[in-house]
């Protein structure tokens, strides 16, 4: 018995054993290797995004109480780009005291970003409430005013002197040129 296998079957043959190991070839040392690549890149990837999500996450949060913060204190944040004008304050608060003087303004040094003032005052009140109403007004005013202690009052037949200093705080100059 003969086997007739054509000469076309034969390189038909040869071709798909050919092939066949080249793909065998090629998985084994392309695609299979890739993959284990792919793979680990790919859970590196996960990682990464969990990571970034909790940070976008703190960042909204961040952003978030931030508004929180600026809306509830709106009035503090524009207070301090003020410049304090003493005709202004004098005006102001005139109204709880008799007679209200301020001593000339004079800058007593640089805190952080912020140029700080010392006022003195000298004033004549019927009696402390007003004083005390007075510092209510100053805590709504359209500056950042720390009252300094000792607050010294004097009687002087039916009036009450007092006298005390304030600090002014505001921006600096250079920090608003930079902006």
């Amino acid at each position: 018995m003969k086997i007739n296998i054509s000469r076309q079957n034969i390189y038909l043959m040869a071709l798909s054993i050919f092939l066949l190991i080249f793909v065998l070839l090629f998985s084994f040392f392309v695609l299979i290797p890739k993959g284990k690549e792919y793979r680990e890149q790919r859970q590196e990837l996960r990682k990464e995004n969990l990571e970034l999500n909790r940070y976008l996450e703190f960042n909204a949060q961040t952003e978030e109480r931030l508004q929180k913060l600026q809306s509830e204190n709106r009035h503090i944040i524009t207070a301090f780009d003020n410049a304090f004008n003493t005709q202004r304050f004098e005006k102001q608060h005139r109204s709880y005291f008799n007679t209200l003087t301020l001593a000339e303004v004079q800058k007593s040094g640089e805190e952080g970003e912020f140029s700080v003032y010392e006022v003195n005052t000298t004033s004549q009140i019927n009696s402390p409430k007003s004083f005390y109403d007075f510092l209510d007004a100053v805590n709504k005013s359209d500056w950042i005013i720390g009252i300094n202690f000792p607050i010294n009052f004097k009687r002087e037949a039916e009036m009450i002197r007092s006298s005390f200093t304030m600090k002014v705080y505001c921006k600096s100059s250079e920090s608003n040129a930079s902006k």
